[in-house]
């Protein structure tokens, strides 16, 4: 029979990076389309133990229905780090635990867009953010991403332009999928304008942590003093992704509409992985952990970009020199559509995200592809990067 589906999900495109995964049953083929931490990163020892004392001394607890809005000493917990080391959260925030930092993203639209609304966007932005919006009927505006964060000039231009406009989603450090990290001057110009047009700031942040070089800039939140950003992120990069415990934090009153929507999804997040979380960041040095993470990660991105330097032409393509984060965005000179390349890539084993996946307008081309190099091992880092260095030079 014929299905006619809802017109919010009729013209959803399934995640490309989805289908990506995919082709990759070949073992042959090098992927630095995922956007996965390294497994090497999990705290697997620790976890263990500690997953072994709550089956044994806190079963009921753990296998039992929680409340909506996060076990509450992880929720304590949550905010005590974030005042203390990021400067995040007032007296009339509050802090919600959601599954995984993407449905936080999702709950912050449902409590702010009716159908039809405008969410502006870095233009390239995170696809699952992007569909989040889709799905829930609203309209993803662009703004040009630049080498230092968001056009200024073009978010106002955005903003003028969409009086309808509810959100502004961006990504300040590491952006995924550029690298690129928004300066300071432009967090504050950012929230300023915010100010000036009255919307809120869905400020995702679920990379900060992850900086292997140079100093932390200030998020947009711990800048905030009248409640107008909610503040996303996530344990998916320093603890495990699997788990899908993420948090937001923002105005007391966000916080309980956002509450609200999530009992209509799945009642509460996990609460044995809550339990675990909360017992690890209570229990272990979670700072030395993420500093092992970030070694790890400076070691891998180093590679991949000393060994885009060796084999793959300047004269063809350049690529982002991120700070920390996953990801490295590569730019095609005198390209329109990097589509083909991206098959041609896949046709010699290598698998690449290409950048129109994440258009705020899924029909624009792009000329760019992003690099993932937390996943893939250094032997594969090094011979996916050959092979894609000379399919570059027989263009």
């Amino acid at each position: 029979m014929e299905y006619e589906f809802s017109k919010k999900l009729s013209e959803l495109k399934p995640s490309a990076i989805r289908e990506i995964f995919k082709s990759l049953t070949d073992p042959e083929i090098i992927s630095f389309a995922a956007g996965n931490p390294a497994p090497e990163s999990f705290p697997v020892t620790e976890l263990s133990k500690i997953s072994a004392d709550i089956f044994e001394n806190h079963s009921t607890a753990a296998l039992q229905y929680s409340i909506t809005e996060g076990y509450p000493p992880l929720r304590e917990a949550i905010s005590k780090r974030q005042k203390c080391k990021f400067g995040i959260g007032t007296d009339n925030d509050s802090t919600l635990v959601v599954s995984g930092g993407q449905q936080g993203i999702e709950l912050a639209c449902k409590a702010f867009c009716n159908e039809g609304d405008v969410v502006i966007c870095e233009n390239p932005s995170f696809i699952g953010a992007l569909n989040s919006f889709r799905s829930n009927g609203a309209k993803t505006v662009g703004v040009e991403l630049e080498s230092d964060g968001i056009s200024i000039e073009g978010l106002e231009k955005a903003l003028l332009g969409n009086p309808n406009a509810k959100l502004l989603y961006i990504i300040p450090t590491f952006q995924n999928p550029s690298g690129i990290t928004t300066t300071l001057e432009k967090r504050r110009a950012v929230l300023e304008l915010a100010r000036k047009y009255d919307i809120m700031i869905l400020e995702d942040n679920p990379y900060g942590e992850l900086r292997f070089n140079g100093n932390d800039v200030p998020t947009i939140k711990s800048m905030d003093t009248e409640g107008r950003v909610i503040y996303c992120s996530s344990f998916s990069k320093i603890l495990s992704a699997g788990m899908r415990v993420g948090f937001v934090i923002a105005n007391e009153s966000i916080v309980q509409k956002m509450a609200v929507a999530k009992q209509g999804e799945d009642v509460h997040t996990n609460i044995f992985f809550q339990m675990l979380c909360h017992r690890y960041i209570t229990e272990y040095d979670l700072d030395a952990h993420i500093k092992d993470i970030n070694a790890l990660y400076r070691r891998k991105c180093q590679l991949m970009l000393d060994c885009i330097d060796k084999y793959v032409p300047a004269s063809k393509v350049t690529f982002t020199r991120p700070d920390g984060g996953l990801f490295i965005w590569g730019t095609v000179k005198n390209c329109s559509d990097v589509s083909p390349i991206v098959q041609r890539l896949l046709e010699k084993k290598v698998a690449v995200v290409p950048g129109s996946t994440f258009n705020c307008d899924t029909s624009a081309p792009s000329s760019c592809f992003r690099l993932n190099y937390s996943t893939p091992s250094d032997e594969q880092i090094v011979e996916g990067i050959k092979r894609l260095g000379k399919v570059f030079e027989e263009l």
